[in-house]
């Protein structure tokens, strides 16, 4: 069969390629620092959590998922001994999400070990390539609301 002449271009493939090696590149730094299980999901929850501890309400609004989903995500960081849940002092109804002082080791490292990835990857293109596949990255998230939520979390890079 001969391939068509313009082949379609699967962005969302490359997009998916690239985020597994990036979750490698830190998994296997994780596992390196003594901190083993790394999830694609930690660094995340760690960059919003070393902020402040956060309501599971909270934490699921902050990452666009529904509360059970970040119920399951607090418990994880539990289970392994990077936060624990007390209730709200102002609220008892609400349950806090609190780093241990593990938890802000491994915060420490995800961030550091992602900072060191950036750097790489800007050390490797021009700073009008990391704009534009900045711009294109934001482009994919269709929703206003996330749109705005990423704007506020990730800014884009500097030039």
């Amino acid at each position: 069969m001969t391939p068509p002449a313009n082949p379609p271009y699967r962005f969302g493939d490359l997009l998916a390629l690239a985020r597994r090696t990036w979750i490698r590149h830190v998994a296997a730094a994780m596992e390196r620092a003594g901190f083993p299980g790394y999830r694609q999901t930690d660094s995340w929850v760690l960059r919003l959590l070393a902020q402040q501890p956060m309501a599971i309400g909270q934490l699921g609004e902050a990452m666009g998922v529904t509360r059970q989903a970040a119920r399951k995500l607090a418990n994880g960081m539990v289970e392994r001994g990077y936060a624990t849940l007390s209730p709200d002092p102002a609220d008892a109804r609400r349950t806090m999400v609190v780093l241990t002082s593990a938890g802000e080791a491994y915060a420490w490292a995800v961030a550091t070990t992602q900072d060191a990835l950036n750097n790489r990857l800007r050390d490797r293109v021009s700073p009008e390539d990391l704009a534009a596949g900045d711009r294109v990255l934001r482009a994919v998230f269709l929703s206003p609301n996330v749109r705005r939520r990423i704007d506020e979390a990730v800014p884009p890079p500097l030039p």
